[in-house]
């Protein structure tokens, strides 16, 4: 070979060999991240599985689930189990009567023996001093039960009758109304707010009878 050729190539060979760095640069660059950061090289070589996607809720029981506890926005029924309502008030020649119901909303039993307890509160939600009689004399006679067991089954209901003689109240300010009655089954157990139509005008020191509770029967 002449030294001609040998020089030329020499030369080709250095061509490809600047040819391989420069097409190769990216490759380099890569390596050398690789060694700075190895987690990145990782994550580069093994891209993350797509993210699990959690099954949507049909609301359809699956097998071993137990059965779901209704809440008390959907049934309307409170934590105790049992509803306390109000009816109509009946007036006449100043003598009031408004029956009161408990109904027993929940699953288990609800046992009763005796009269309501009740608080009677304002307009400004101050406590009234009003006696709560257990019986209704000496405001009217009528028929009172007296304590006796009462057991109501799920969807059963017992009721007592308030009574009353009007007293003074003053119409602006609502002054000895009984604008909240706060009616619990017993003493002792918690009672619930109920806001009777028209109030009790029962004025400031008045009296309200009360009968004890009894199983309404269909």
């Amino acid at each position: 070979m002449t030294v001609i050729s040998v020089r030329r190539a020499l030369v080709v060979a250095a061509g490809v060999a600047v040819a391989a760095v420069v097409t190769g640069g990216c490759g380099l660059s890569a390596e050398i991240d690789r060694e700075v950061d190895p987690e990145r090289t990782r994550a580069a070589a093994s891209p993350k599985p797509p993210p699990t996607v959690a099954p949507v809720e049909t609301g359809a029981p699956r097998p071993g689930d137990a059965e779901p506890t209704p809440s008390v926005a959907a049934t309307g029924c409170p934590a105790t189990g049992v509803k306390v309502s109000t009816g109509a008030v009946n007036a006449a020649m100043g003598l009031r009567a408004m029956p009161v119901t408990l109904t027993n909303c929940g699953g288990g039993t609800q046992r009763l023996n005796g009269y309501p307890d009740v608080r009677v509160r304002d307009v400004e939600n101050e406590r009234m001093d009003v006696t709560v009689l257990k019986g209704t004399g000496p405001i009217t006679q009528l028929d009172d039960p007296g304590p006796h067991p009462v057991t109501l089954a799920p969807g059963e209901s017992a009721r007592s009758v308030f009574v009353w003689r009007y007293s003074a109240v003053d119409a602006a300010t609502l002054r000895g109304s009984g604008v909240r009655v706060e009616i619990g089954p017993a003493v002792g157990a918690e009672r619930q707010t109920v806001e009777p139509e028209g109030g009790l005008d029962v004025g400031e020191t008045g009296l309200l009878g009360t009968t004890a509770w009894q199983k309404v029967v269909d």
